[in-house]
């Protein structure tokens, strides 16, 4: 069952780069006691992730930090390399890019999306959701192969 508003979000162990490379970061480490708007999708550098998502958040960060929120999550299910990489080739400084590399966050919070059939294994489905002090109080879910309300303009909506 997925997630929904008011759920504390899993304890789960995901990877993010530090300067001594990969290392592992909890939910809790990236929730507890703070305010955050939280992005997933599909993959790094795909086409909609890449022109629209993404760079959505890296041109609002200011905009969305200047509202409360203390951080800004972009969780795909790619490993810490590649979400390092992306962030760089993205400009996304302001932003903290973090991987799921088994999908266990996707499944987790009930919204993995089984692209096997296409050769990319399970993966995260299109949504942003803000989280205070590790509690989901809005998660906004993409229909399958849209982009619709996930935006960073939606979730400054929200704040």
């Amino acid at each position: 069952m997925p997630i929904k508003p008011g759920d504390k979000v899993p304890s789960v162990a995901l990877t993010h780069m530090t300067a001594d490379g990969p290392k592992p970061i909890t939910t809790e480490e990236l929730f507890e006691g703070k305010k955050v708007v939280l992005f997933a999708l599909p993959g790094a550098f795909t086409p909609t992730c890449s022109a629209s998502h993404l760079p959505g958040f890296v041109v609002n960060a200011d905009k969305i930090k200047a509202k409360g929120v203390d951080e800004i999550i972009c969780l795909s299910v790619n490993d810490a390399f590649v979400m390092d990489a992306w962030g760089k080739a993205q400009n996304a400084e302001e932003l903290h890019m973090v991987g799921d590399g088994n999908a266990d966050f996707a499944k987790a919070v009930g919204l993995e999306l089984d692209l096997t059939a296409r050769g990319m294994g399970v993966r995260l489905q299109r949504f942003a959701m803000i989280v205070e002090n590790g509690v989901a109080t809005h998660i906004n879910v993409e229909a399958p192969g849209k982009f619709e309300i996930s935006s960073a303009e939606k979730m400054m909506e929200l704040l």
